[in-house]
């Protein structure tokens, strides 16, 4: 099954045009933006409040939640008052869950409702029980009777409808016969959307979102392959849920968005923080900008290398071990590793001293990356690299290609076994890359080549004369002009050292080079790194990482770990779901989470979840360790997994209790000095703006 046009350059899925009130959606209307408003929804001005500071930030359409039928109702006022204060033309839309009485409600007042095909109509239990065929077609048909009367209504009043998956809240019916996977939202939903056809309603818009990068970005594939076997071709709206806040949060979405959008797909995005909603906006606009400037139309012609790894399911590419340094290696039993790039020979001892504080102790830098322009820069790198501790297990020496081997023969024999030599090599170096290869692996140093994918095929006589432990390959600075940004230009890289039978490792360089465009702000190198690296990683590509567009190399360090956090490549910390805050969230999430994480967040390996109620709760936290969850207002309810232990904990305790929780499974360490000021950076950049 295919779901995208092409893997290598962005040719946008089309669509037809849904119109959510006066807003197109899909077709040939750019990416929209949408939020939430986190605001009780009987609080009429409050609503109204949360919903113009949005619109005055940019978002171009505004999400309520609709929990109840009184709630439904007053989205009639609410739409009155935004119309008043001059925002007539941006749609609102009424989030729906577990009860058709309020979408019936909430159909009457706004432009679009978004049910959830887990919970609508659903009662979940989590219960395990066999289904017969004809058990199954009766609760289909129960389904039927329950939302067709939503259908005919909208399509009756020209509203729109999203048919939105959550990981987190599928229905008994589809977790007993598909599993807790992709495949079981895609389900979920074409149940839905198999209703709604039958109605001849088409204004639909489907999402499957959940808070695990890998699942939803397999989800939205499948559904896209799966909806055009049916000659099914609606637009997307795009989410990672309970993504977190800060640096965490904007990764978690980049990851999943962004290698969305990167591909082609999805129509309207919402990134979903636990923050303020007005810090969304410009995070979601930066990423649906960066996405649109990449749409080909026409296409370049396409590369004709294979697709590589299969997009549904994750499989990490095969590579043969290599050892970097004495206690660095890559290889398929290994993390991917972490390059820092520094600015010279010059800045070595320094960067040195910043990259050896107790506070990276779980992220360190496992090799430093040095460019080396001249015989001048090989001096001054001999000089301080002998008296100098380096904090890394290895060099990683990026040498400009006039550097001749004789010049590196001093160098090559100072620190053995400790060098990683960095060189691009082009058609017109086939017979020089073997040698250069022979001479570094002579002296215990490994060797990176910088190519393009089309320049395999030309040095495949010269790879062939080297043994399977001789190289890492990484793309070359000029990136490949076959494909439209360097995600392209590496998943073509991968297809092409694959065809050759080549089972090196690959290195993904974030660089000038591979940004995409934006401005100079940590935000918008924040976003380029997490889609290049989060999506290859997804993908099952990458064994070492470098994030070379920050020039601070202790922010650098931080931000690939928490891009391999983000994309569940490597666990360096504790891992937080925190939902974004909404009307049905029974106490304050920006401040809880906070809290808790000041406590909690020595914890390496432990996943925390901290959900504002149980719509999504249970579900969404499948494969965390304990969660944390509203039960009722002022009261806490404590989950191991996805099994409740205690219920309506007072808010006051539950903290605690939380704490001797985490004991009493064993998971809990005293945090020292260190873990406490990793904290406290982190607090500093929660909303990511500027460095």
């Amino acid at each position: 099954m295919s779901y995208c046009a092409s893997r290598f350059q962005t040719r946008r899925r089309v669509t037809p045009e849904v119109m959510v009130g006066a807003v197109g959606v899909g077709g040939r209307n750019p990416v929209r933006i949408q939020s939430m408003t986190t605001s009780d929804t009987q609080d009429v001005a409050a609503t109204v409040r949360q919903s113009i500071a949005l619109a005055e930030v940019g978002c171009e359409i505004v999400r309520i939640t609709a929990p109840n039928v009184a709630a439904a109702r007053c989205l009639k006022d609410i739409r009155a008052q935004f119309d008043a204060a001059g925002f007539r033309h941006i749609p609102l839309v009424a989030d729906i869950h577990f009860l058709p009485g309020a979408a019936m409600e909430a159909v009457e007042h706004v432009e679009k409702v978004r049910v959830n095909p887990g919970n609508y109509a659903d009662k979940k239990k989590f219960a395990v029980r066999e289904y017969s065929d004809s058990d199954y077609e009766s609760e289909l048909q129960r389904l039927h009777d329950a939302f067709s009367p939503l259908v005919r209504r909208a399509k009756e009043l020209g509203r729109a409808l999203r048919i939105g998956t959550n990981h987190g809240s599928l229905s008994d019916r589809i977790m007993n016969r598909y599993g807790d996977t992709p495949l079981g939202m895609v389900e979920s939903a074409l149940e839905f959307l198999r209703i709604a056809e039958a109605h001849g309603f088409r204004q639909l818009i489907l999402s499957m979102k959940s808070s695990n990068p890998k699942v939803m970005i397999q989800a939205y594939r499948l559904l896209v392959a799966r909806m055009a076997e049916e000659n099914m071709h609606y637009p997307l709206h795009l989410g990672v849920t309970e993504a977190g806040d800060g640096e965490d949060g904007r990764i978690k979405s980049a990851i999943g968005i962004g290698s969305l959008l990167y591909d082609g797909l999805g129509d309207t995005i919402r990134v979903s923080l636990t923050e303020d909603s007005v810090y969304e906006i410009p995070v979601a606009r930066q990423l649906a900008d960066k996405a649109m400037s990449l749409w080909r139309d026409p296409p370049a012609p396409e590369p004709a290398a294979a697709a590589g790894p299969g997009p549904f399911r994750f499989e990490r590419r095969t590579v043969a071990p290599l050892e970097l340094g004495p206690r660095t290696a890559v290889g398929p039993e290994q993390p991917p590793r972490v390059l820092v790039r520094i600015a010279g020979p010059a800045e070595l001892g320094t960067a040195a001293a910043a990259l050896s504080a107790r506070t990276l102790k779980d992220t360190p830098a496992e090799g430093l990356l040095v460019p080396v322009r001249h015989a001048g820069d090989l001096a001054a790198l001999c000089e301080t690299a002998a008296r100098t501790a380096l904090p890394a297990d290895f060099l990683a020496l990026e040498l400009d290609p006039g550097l001749t081997p004789d010049l590196l023969q001093p160098l090559l024999a100072l620190a053995r076994g400790r060098l990683l030599l960095v060189r691009e090599f082009g058609a017109a170096d086939a017979g020089a890359l073997a040698d250069f290869a022979a001479l570094v692996r002579r002296h215990g140093h490994r060797l990176a080549a910088a190519v393009r994918a089309d320049t395999v095929d030309t040095l495949r006589a010269d790879l062939a004369r080297l043994g399977p432990d001789a190289l890492v390959f990484t793309l070359a600075a000029a990136g490949d002009p076959a494909c439209g940004h360097a995600l392209g230009g590496y998943r073509r890289l991968a297809a092409a050292l694959g065809a050759a039978g080549l089972a090196a490792p690959l290195w993904i360089r974030n660089t000038a080079a591979t940004a995409v465009r934006g401005d100079a702000s940590f935000l918008s190198k924040l976003l380029d790194a997490s889609v290049l690296t989060g999506a290859l990683l997804c993908d099952g590509v990458g064994d070492a990482v470098s994030v070379e567009t920050e020039a601070d190399p202790v922010r650098a360090t931080r931000l690939a770990y928490n891009v391999l956090q983000g994309a569940g490549a490597r666990i360096s910390k504790t891992e937080f779901v925190a939902c974004p805050s909404c009307g049905r969230t029974l106490f304050d999430l920006q401040t809880t989470t906070q809290r808790i994480r000041a406590q909690t967040g020595h914890l390496k390996g432990v996943k925390l979840a901290i959900m504002g109620c149980i719509v999504n709760g249970p579900g969404e936290m499948a494969d965390a360790d304990f969660g944390y969850v509203g039960g009722a207002p002022g009261k806490i309810n404590l989950y191991v997994g996805k099994n409740c232990v205690q219920y309506n904990i007072p808010q006051a305790e539950a903290d605690a209790r939380l704490i001797a929780l985490i004991k009493e499974h064993g998971k809990w360490t005293d945090p020292d000095p260190a873990d406490a000021a990793v904290a406290a950076v982190y607090s500093e950049s929660r909303n990511v703006t500027e460095p």
